[in-house]
């Protein structure tokens, strides 16, 4: 697959880097040469040096033949514009947006872009655990029997250790994303604000598990 990444700062050289790694044939643009340092020495795809909103740049970037684009830079305006021009002028079938201002997420949404903010929207996510009606399990493995979801973890998890969610729910934490990047967890990683964190549990035990995540913490965890 064919992706052209938009900045190369912490999140659009990770994501280059993992892009390249597992094969895909990647591009990725900065206005700053210094920024392709972040790059690991490893990385196969192109760089490209120039303005991620020009067209010309894009061209050079092979956005005419790409099937993926993330806009990922430091600034929202230019994230929008880059995507705009990506969708609307070259038609690339996957087009995804970071933002930085999550009140311009709704803008972003109505122009069909799908977006990912640096801090996660709490109340929304929490909104939406309590009123949608579809299933929570985000995966289950090919047998059915064990399932893998997003939990809306009570604030008062925040501080703890991870193995204290596994001890209350029976469940095992499979990994948490921390703004933006994905983290397995070891026995000291502690729950920090913000965190969107992903269990995994036999199935008929991931709802039992969510409802007691959702629960402040039992006063037995700390006996």
């Amino acid at each position: 697959m064919r992706v052209v990444v938009m900045g190369c700062g912490r999140v659009g050289s990770s994501l280059s880097d993992g892009l390249s790694r597992i094969g895909h044939d990647v591009a990725v643009i900065d206005s700053n040469s210094a920024a392709f340092g972040r790059l690991s020495p490893d990385f196969a795809g192109e760089r490209v040096l120039g303005v991620g909103f020009d067209r010309d740049v894009l061209v050079r970037a092979g956005i005419e033949e790409a099937d993926a684009f993330a806009a990922v830079s430091s600034g929202d305006n230019s994230n929008i514009i880059s995507a705009r021009l990506a969708r609307e002028i070259f038609r690339v079938p996957r087009v995804i947006a970071r933002i930085y201002d999550a009140k311009r997420a709704a803008v972003y949404e109505r122009l069909s872009i799908p977006t990912i903010a640096t801090v996660p929207w709490t109340t929304d996510r929490l909104l939406n655990a309590l009123t949608r009606d579809t299933e929570t399990t985000k995966w289950r493995d090919p047998t059915g029997t064990v399932g893998v979801a997003e939990v809306s973890l009570h604030e008062d998890w925040v501080g703890r250790r991870a193995t204290d969610l596994e001890t209350a729910t029976g469940a095992r934490v499979a990994f948490l994303i921390r703004f933006g990047t994905g983290l397995l967890p070891e026995p000291k990683t502690v729950m920090q604000a913000g965190d969107q964190i992903y269990i995994a549990a036999i199935s008929g035990r991931v709802a039992e598990a969510l409802a007691i995540a959702a629960l402040p913490p039992s006063e037995d965890l700390d006996s």
